[in-house]
């Protein structure tokens, strides 16, 4: 008798963004997967009295949504905030179920993305090196793997287990402490290729509130692995100025995986070619960004004169 597959639950979080939810939900009811998938909706509260009305309006779509096993929705009396809303919900689906799958609201998947992280999930469900799966992957100009590791963890469409989601630390203080202590800061912002030491620093003082931030760091110090795909399975909508952490830049879009990941065991071991890959791209596209704010500026001077 083979062995039955164990569906992991998708956790979904929502604000006020009807035009991006439903984007999103309408790509995840596409997966192969999705009608054997339990999906939490965790529905925040208004933020202000601005907000209510998008926010109710979010409220009315999620409870028109089907195509899934079943549906929870849970709906916030107050505003929790991105991060606490992530971290209390995963904490909770992890509790009931031992792993999930986690998507926010401005992230467009590819039909093969339930797929992808349930063969995942169950693959390396035994593997203590490793304490995430990952759906999205950057335009790199190296052509990768199908699967491979990297040290840390992301949050643009990412799974995990219970006992990998016990390592993560909420106190942003200690972990930097942490990094410093050990001298591990140009290796965790990718050897200087990202600023994730200087956003750490900026949760602590409260100029975010980013949970991802930390839960990178979390696994970095525990020296745990991402697993990642060669193609990308995820796509994210919200650098439209409309999310907690959105801007302008088109640096991140990346083309939709046309046919399934090939999900076979790897030993767990960073992938070398792929981290100096995402180094080099990280740089090329800071620079890339600094020209087009430096031709933006150019621009506004000329109309000035």
């Amino acid at each position: 008798m083979s062995k039955q597959r164990i569906v992991a639950p998708i956790t979904l979080f929502v604000y006020n963004r009807l035009s991006h939810t439903r984007q999103t939900v309408e790509a995840l009811q596409k997966n192969e997967l999705a009608d054997c998938s339990d999906l939490s909706i965790f529905a925040d509260g208004a933020k202000n009295q601005e907000s209510i009305s998008a926010v109710n309006d979010v409220r009315e779509y999620i409870k028109t949504i089907g195509g899934f096993k079943s549906v929870n929705i849970i709906e916030r009396d107050e505003n929790f905030g991105l991060a606490n809303s992530i971290i209390h919900g995963v904490t909770k689906l992890c509790n009931e179920y031992g792993r999930v799958i986690v998507v926010e609201d401005d992230l467009v998947t590819s039909p093969f993305f339930l797929r992808y992280m349930n063969e995942a999930l169950d693959i390396y469900a035994n593997e203590s090196a490793v304490a995430s799966i990952h759906g999205y992957w950057y335009t790199v100009d190296s052509e990768m793997p199908e699967t491979f590791f990297l040290r840390g963890a992301s949050c643009w469409g990412w799974a995990t287990w219970s006992h990998a989601w016990n390592i993560f630390q909420e106190d942003g203080q200690q972990l930097l402490d942490e990094l410093k202590n050990k001298k591990l800061t140009r290796s965790f912002d990718l050897d200087g290729a990202m600023a994730y030491t200087q956003m750490l620093e900026d949760q602590i003082k409260g100029k975010n509130n980013s949970w991802a931030i930390r839960w990178h760091a979390s696994t970095f110090l525990a020296n745990k692995l991402q697993l990642s795909p060669g193609r990308s399975l995820v796509h994210n909508i919200g650098f439209d100025g409309s999310g907690t952490h959105s801007g302008e830049s088109d640096a991140f879009a990346v083309s939709l995986a046309t046919k399934p990941i090939t999900v076979k065991y790897v030993v767990p071991n960073q992938n070398k070619a792929a981290h100096d890959a995402l180094v080099k791209y990280h740089i090329k596209t800071k620079r890339s960004i600094f020209d087009r704010i430096k031709n933006r500026l150019h621009r506004l001077i000329i109309k000035t004169k």
